[in-house]
């Protein structure tokens, strides 16, 4: 097994444990979502797939944040006592303002990040920049714990599964099919355990 090949088993292996820790809503997630993120920004950028390196930069960057907020939203859930010990999932409302600048996000995100991977010579530009700026968004909901973060992931990982299978990284392919497959459960999942702490974002 090559070295690319080993950290591809990694990321399937830690990005498994990141999905049940997310699915479960444990603050541990975001801690394994840094460790996830660094090795997966490695994978990525080897197959020159430069959007999918820099949103797994970003994953790191923005799993310090979530880890700071869940810690806060369980302690405000639980009215005391220690953070992340109510059985309790915390859950947000998108506002409306917050529907319209992730629009936005959207749109102008892949329009410009799509000219700029052409530059670069990325094999699959206006895919890798499509599923780049949804993630972006996405994990951005999941850290404020809006419930339709897991609508959002549903289509980014179905495409960034697509997207590995047609660059061959198979492990990769397993990974964000099984992503795809388990953000289904965890809609469902939290939409019937969740309970909204607060209506505005």
């Amino acid at each position: 097994m090559d070295w690319k090949t080993a950290f591809e088993v990694f990321c399937l292996v830690t990005g498994v444990a990141y999905l049940l820790l997310e699915i479960g809503q444990r603050n541990a997630m975001w801690i394994v979502g840094i460790v996830t993120g660094a090795a997966c920004a490695v994978v990525f950028s080897v197959e020159r797939l430069y959007a999918s390196m820099g949103l797994n930069v970003y994953y790191v960057a923005v799993s310090f944040y979530g880890l700071w907020q869940w810690r806060r939203d369980a302690v405000t859930l639980s009215g005391a006592g220690e953070s992340g010990s109510s059985e309790k999932m915390h859950l947000r409302r998108p506002t409306p303002a917050l529907l319209g600048i992730s629009a936005a996000v959207l749109v102008a995100g892949t329009a410009g990040l799509w000219w700029i991977l052409r530059l670069l010579g990325d094999p699959a530009s206006l895919l890798d920049a499509g599923v780049t700026v949804l993630s972006a968004v996405a994990t951005w909901w999941l850290s404020r714990s809006v419930l339709q973060q897991w609508l959002l992931w549903i289509v980014a990982d179905t495409f960034t599964a697509w997207m590995c299978a047609r660059q061959g990284m198979y492990w990769m392919t397993a990974l964000y099919a099984a992503y795809a497959v388990s953000a289904i459960y965890g809609w469902y999942h939290w939409k019937k355990k969740g309970e909204y702490i607060d209506e505005s974002l």
